[in-house]
């Protein structure tokens, strides 16, 4: 879950923006569109929560910005974007909406538990690091 090139943010957001219920969330196309060949940062209430560097073939890399990074992939399932990493291989179902500055993410595994926005500068960078690194 974790991305493995050095990248420096910006400026984190200090709110979270409201998605309308009456959007409607974006369709696997729309989502590889927007996504591929990108890094997004992800902030929650104002503070960094990770990035994920998307990939050609629905490949991902995620990172909580802590070092380490998981590889996944990613498909849609029920009108959801699924991702699951090699460490866990239970799915991690979100749904994804646009607003006027860039993604919004809720995750539906857990209804209202989690909600993300697209960041721009959360002051982190995405650093994968070799395990054991140190030891």
């Amino acid at each position: 879950m974790k991305p493995i090139h050095a990248l420096t943010c910006f400026f984190a957001l200090a709110l979270t923006p409201a998605v309308s219920l009456a959007e409607t969330a974006m369709t696997a196309q729309e989502f590889d569109n927007y996504t591929r060949g990108k890094t997004l940062f992800y902030g929650q209430n104002g503070a960094a929560y990770g990035a994920e560097i998307y990939m050609d073939n629905r490949r991902v890399r995620w990172s909580f910005l802590d070092g380490e990074c998981k590889e996944g992939e990613w498909y849609e399932s029920a009108d959801q974007i699924c991702f699951v990493y090699e460490d866990n291989p239970d799915p991690q179902c979100w749904t994804f909406h646009r607003d006027g500055s860039g993604l919004i993410a809720r995750f539906e595994n857990t209804p209202g538990a989690t909600e993300l926005y697209e960041a721009d500068d959360l002051g982190a960078e995405m650093v994968c690091l070799a395990p054991n690194t140190g030891v």
